[in-house]
């Protein structure tokens, strides 16, 4: 669909081979012919007033069509000897320049060269200007396509044209822009399957899913056997959470082309992502038959062997990457990045498989500047670094585990974990059910639980070899165990057991909650409360500093409905021209009227109307000490009123005790304390230890406002605001007796080993049967 008329291509070599020679010997009535007809039709770009002159044209225009675009070069050539000026040769030899290959820069120059030349001498043909974007754009001088598309616009709109531009803006990921063009496109033209994927496409990376989804529904309206819009309406329901409607369209994608690479790398993530690791390797492994280098398939075929305890077939998947070496200059891609982490990790999980956990510790045993580069998604640059062992031939994979083979009360356990787990699920756009989380983190809390009733009744657990008291640390250290083993792909580590000078230096987590064009939709539901605050200690920053223009910033801020209308206000002080960032302050309950620091937001902005606008937790050891005394004096009283709960069942006990454990977690939201994971891992305690008190979740965490319980934590002006809305939606109740009778989780699952056999387990029947829970 290119500006220059498309001849019938030939069967012959492209480039003048000797075939092609011979051809053209026995075709030369045929070109002859084509060209005859094109010269009267005069169907190529300016035509001359003069016959012979035309049909000495359209026989180079005929070579080009079928590909023989040296002899097309040579015969315009003899013709620009004879008239220098002839512009529709000049052109001609232009494109036959560009078609050779852009591959060979010389190649390139020339075709610029000549169309340059054209532009000079005929300024007003549009078809010469997006003529030569095409050949700009492959080359990466996009900003000079752009332009040169403008001005065939503003010579003669049409919707390829605009179509071509938003292309352009859509690789630049200007989004807003691309956008308008597509629109404009489809204006003009509405029948345009590609300009209409293209336009979801552009809503689909801004964060705006739902716009997105009736975008490739529109495009599949126009072309029902749309490969692309199915595998892109799958991606956007999978990014939306929606699991379901995700597999039935990446399902009808494969149906029209069960060799599509594209849809069953997105489909393995998803199903890896959901927890369905089995189903997910046999779409990695049909990937890597069609596309052996396939970087993302092989890294996520040894992620999920790995997973499943499958650690030969993982580690020599996680070996094939490592050997796709980036050539000179080109950047290494996120699997490459990754996999050495992951292959190390493998091995030291190998190594541990039988080893009781309660023996060994992963904070401790990894090199600190491991650990340091991996959460920081670093490249594998550790100096004076030990690889782990290889893996040792007398420590067996993990075999499947048949559900059926587990007593009748272990079976009960993984039930009702199961369904303790889908209580955490978030939802909100952005979060994909994952079953094997859900069963992970179901059995964590049902381990914590047990772990608190032990330690009220005064009995002392094995860490590490020791046999001590239970600290908080320990509580949280359960979920932590479960959270990392269900996803090994993810770096789930204490922050405060990183190396000094990481920790000095401020280890910080980062959410973009906006960037460029893109939202980050799940956040959406928190900006408006974020932007109230921000609004409030801009008055109070320039009411210290600012007084006299305190009024002018104060009418300003009443126009602000959205986070992207506070750039202006940014002019009104010279300090915050650029961006500003804004603390969170989070008061302590062990120091009344002392405040620790919370989150940073951070709202930059650039000349074209981009921005930032980012939270972070500066993890440094001075913060986690404060934020530590806090959690340490919550956890000491949290265990002395456990222990006068366990003797007297007074009400006012009970809730005291779970607002002591709304608050504990309160603070270590705040502050973070791990590389990943901290959401579900501080839920799983909570649920835990009310299960402990007596007290038992019941409620679901709600949908839209007040959906993230980190957020809801981070954003809430104090433990006691915190605990008021997470207990809103808990809908607490007493505990069922049943839960009694379960067997321990720690004695039943030893070791990494049955942590991961239970993990792999199917218990698909435990839907067709009550849980205990009442």
């Amino acid at each position: 669909d290119s500006s220059f008329l498309h001849f019938h291509e030939s069967d012959c070599d492209i480039g003048g081979s000797s075939s092609c020679e011979s051809m053209l010997s026995l075709n030369t009535e045929k070109v002859l012919n084509q060209a005859k007809l094109l010269a009267e039709q005069k169907r190529f770009p300016f035509a001359t007033d003069n016959d012979n002159t035309n049909e000495e044209l359209a026989i180079a225009y005929v070579l080009i069509g079928n590909g023989l675009y040296d002899e097309a070069i040579q015969h315009f050539s003899t013709m620009l000897q004879e008239d220098p000026e002839l512009v529709s040769a000049i052109y001609g030899r232009g494109i036959a320049y560009g078609k050779k290959g852009l591959h060979d820069m010389k190649n390139a120059e020339l075709a610029l060269f000549e169309l340059s030349r054209v532009i000079s001498l005929e300024p007003d043909h549009p078809e010469v200007f997006e003529q030569r974007a095409e050949i700009l754009s492959p080359l990466g001088r996009i900003s000079e396509a752009l332009s040169d598309l403008t001005k065939a616009i503003q010579l003669q709109p049409s919707a390829r044209l605009y179509r071509h531009r938003g292309t352009l803006y859509f690789i630049s990921e200007d989004y807003a822009t691309a956008h308008e063009d597509f629109q404009h496109s489809l204006e003009l033209n509405k029948n345009q399957p590609i300009a209409m994927l293209y336009k979801g496409l552009t809503f689909f990376h801004r964060g705006l899913l739902k716009e997105a989804i009736e975008s490739f529904k529109e495009a599949l309206k126009q072309k029902a056997d749309f490969i692309d819009a199915y595998k892109s309406l799958g991606q956007a329901y999978r990014e939306l959470g929606n699991f379901d409607a995700a597999t039935e369209n990446f399902q009808k994608a494969l149906l029209l082309n069960q060799n599509h690479v594209q849809t069953l790398q997105l489909k393995g993530m998803m199903l890896y992502h959901h927890g369905s690791l089995d189903e997910a390797l046999k779409n990695f492994k049909r990937c890597l038959q069609l596309e052996p280098y396939n970087e993302v398939c092989q890294y996520m075929k040894g992620l999920s062997h790995v997973a499943m305890g499958q650690f030969y077939e993982g580690i020599k998947a996680q070996t094939k990457v490592m050997l796709n070496d980036p050539l000179p200059g080109q950047k290494a891609s996120p699997e490459y990045l990754k996999v050495k982490y992951l292959r190390e990790y493998s091995r030291y999980l190998h190594a541990h498989l039988d080893t009781p956990l309660t023996e060994y510790n992963i904070d401790v045993d990894l090199p600190g500047n491991f650990k340091d580069h991996w959460a920081k998604n670093l490249p594998f640059l550790i100096e004076n670094y030990e690889e782990q062992p290889g893996l040792q031939p007398h420590i067996k994979d993990v075999l499947f585990q048949n559900f059926e083979s587990y007593k009748p009360d272990v079976q009960e356990l993984v039930c009702v974990a199961d369904h303790l787990g889908s209580m955490m699920q978030y939802e909100t756009p952005g979060f994909l059910p994952n079953k094997r989380i859900h069963r992970a983190m179901g059995l964590a809390t049902l381990e914590v639980m047990q772990a608190v009733q032990r330690t009220w009744a005064n009995s002392k657990v094995r860490m590490n070899g020791k046999t001590r008291l239970m600290q908080w640390r320990d509580m949280f250290d359960i979920a932590v165990k479960w959270r990392r083993i269900a996803d090994p792909d993810q770096p789930v580590l204490w922050l405060d057991q990183m190396p000094a000078r990481s920790l000095s230096r401020g280890f910080n987590n980062h959410i973009n909650l906006i960037r460029g064009q893109v939202i980050n939709m799940r956040y959406l539901e928190y900006f408006e409360k974020i932007l109230h605050f921000i609004k409030d200690r801009i008055l109070v920053y320039h009411g210290a500093n600012n007084p006299k223009g305190l009024l002018e910033v104060r009418e300003a801020l009443e126009k602000v409905h959205k986070v992207e209308d506070l750039l202006p206000i940014m002019k009104f002080n010279s300090k915050t021209r650029d961006g500003f960032t804004v603390n969170t302050k989070v008061p302590s309950l062990k120091d009344q009227g002392k405040e620790y620091d919370g989150f940073t937001i951070t709202i930059t902005g650039d000349k074209v109307g981009n921005i930032l606008f980012s939270v972070e937790t500066q993890t440094t050891e001075e913060r986690t000490q404060l934020y530590h005394a806090e959690i340490d004096a919550l956890y000491k009283d949290l265990t002395a009123r456990g222990k006068i709960l366990i003797l007297s069942a007074e009400l006012g006990e009970v809730d005291a005790v779970c607002n002591l454990i709304l608050s504990l977690v309160y603070y270590f939201y705040n502050l973070m304390p791990l590389s990943r994971g901290s959401s579900v891992i501080a839920y799983s305690v909570i649920m835990g230890a009310l299960m402990a008190s007596g007290k038992e979740v019941s409620g679901k965490i709600p949908k839209g406002k007040a959906s993230l319980v980190d957020f809801e934590a981070m954003t809430a002006p104090g433990s006691e605001a915190f605990s008021k809305t997470a207990r809103g939606w808990m809908n607490l109740k007493s505990i069922s007796p049943s839960y009694k009778s379960l067997p321990s989780v720690s004695e039943t699952f030893p070791t990494l080993r049955t942590m991961i056999e239970v993990l792999n387990t199917d218990s698909s029947h435990c839907l067709k049967k009550p849980v205990v829970v009442v």
